[in-house]
């Protein structure tokens, strides 16, 4: 993983998340909603916090200078 981030450009960021959330209460087996890890570095690297998934794609979004749709909050 080092190497990988050494070589990452000024205006790179590497996301790297889960592909739902897992809320530890629910009792079944069902993928749930709710708030997912994040690990953020190069543009927007540095303390996320608490972050829904619908988060990322609107951090994406931001990013890559598309307009956001939806209930998410960008992060960076």
């Amino acid at each position: 993983m080092g190497d990988f981030l050494a070589r990452l450009q000024l205006d790179d960021m590497v996301l790297f998340t889960a592909d739902h959330g897992n809320d530890p209460t629910w009792t079944g087996t069902d993928h749930t909603r709710e708030r997912v890890p994040v690990l953020c570095s190069g543009a927007g690297g540095g303390p996320i916090g608490l972050v829904a998934f619908a988060d990322v794609a609107a951090s994406i979004a931001v990013h890559l200078g598309i307009p956001a749709e939806g209930p998410g909050r960008s992060f960076l």
